[in-house]
């Protein structure tokens, strides 16, 4: 049993992982803005078993961030694991995206794992031990239309990773940080993130349910040794199609990429917004979106995705790049 801090864990994937650290016999701490969302998560993770802490907290705001790392250890003891998953977004072209909201997104989904980092580092490093789970994306490698705050501060993230890695290996230091890269998930951030869509905002597909991400951070903290590991097959055929086929991924997602993030259904206008103020702070969301019907509930991917090797990937890789040199070719 260890002491577990979860940001963004009053919904989607920080809510399924807060839980899923509870299942194990865990403590957590719960940061997030919403008072509904937060308060059932807490409840969640203790019938799981675990203490919960539920703390209201901007990841944005260094200071409230370093605050609650002091709560946490002060009442829960010291912190064992941190996992920083919380984020923001806008769906939107690049040009309809005004510089004040790509700035918060950027606060938010970037500096927002900076500073749980830099929280989490201040800690764990006297003690020479502490894991940090970085919640990522696959499109901190490949950038697709209409999130492009969203793939910057992914690919903002991956860098800050890496550099820190470096460092923590140069001090020999007994402190590990991984990363998780996460392809579309079940979550109500298709409903709660500011949208200037026509049509509902979806993930593009496969789609996976939120506990598949929470068992695989839940892993990558126990075998911290990676540096990242891969949830869904396509996530790496995707990379992989990049790399070996430049260009070819851009036309593709020029054609493509506009549909497949848009359900058929009109998009509400009145739908919230969590840019600014959190969408759940008198209504619970809970860790699923809409996509129950169609998500994948189990980790289905080769072995070389958990592994992060190339072999295991290379039948889905020219599946992959068959379809999408036939479409990009018509």
């Amino acid at each position: 049993m260890g002491v577990v801090v979860v940001t963004g864990a009053s919904g989607g994937v920080g809510r399924a992982t807060a839980r899923a650290f509870a299942e194990r016999g865990d403590d957590v701490a719960l940061l997030a803005r919403g008072q509904a969302g937060l308060r059932a998560a807490a409840r969640e993770v203790e019938r799981a078993g675990g203490r919960a802490l539920p703390i209201q907290v901007d990841v944005a705001d260094f200071a409230a961030v370093d605050r609650a790392a002091s709560r946490t250890e002060a009442e829960l003891g010291p912190v064992d694991v941190w996992v920083n998953a919380a984020f923001s977004g806008v769906f939107a072209p690049f040009t309809q995206v005004e510089p004040d909201e790509f700035r918060r997104v950027t606060e938010v989904t970037y500096l927002g794992f900076v500073h749980g980092t830099r929280a989490a580092l201040d800690r764990m490093r006297p003690r020479d031990r502490g894991v940090i789970v970085q919640a990522g994306s696959a499109l901190a490698y490949r950038g697709i239309p209409l999130q492009s705050a969203y793939c910057g501060a992914k690919h903002a993230i991956q860098g800050f990773t890496e550099s820190l890695r470096c460092e923590l290996l140069h001090e020999r230091s007994g402190v590990r940080v991984t990363m998780v890269q996460l392809p579309g998930m079940n979550t109500p951030q298709f409903d709660w993130v500011l949208s200037r869509l026509p049509r509902r905002a979806q993930p593009v597909a496969p789609v996976y349910q939120p506990e598949v991400a929470a068992r695989a951070i839940v892993h990558a903290a126990e075998h911290p040794g990676r540096r990242e590991y891969w949830v869904g097959g396509s996530t790496v055929a995707t990379l992989l199609g990049d790399k070996f086929a430049p260009g070819l991924l851009d036309r593709y997602l020029a054609r493509t990429g506009y549909g497949a993030q848009q359900a058929g259904q009109r998009r509400d206008p009145a739908q919230p917004a969590n840019l600014w103020s959190p969408a759940d702070e008198r209504r619970d969301f809970g860790a699923h979106g809409r996509f129950d019907r169609r998500a994948v509930r189990r980790m289905v991917q080769p072995w070389a995705s958990r592994h992060h090797g190339l072999l295991g990937a290379a039948g889905l890789l020219l599946a992959t790049l068959g379809g999408v040199i036939a479409r990009a070719r018509r």
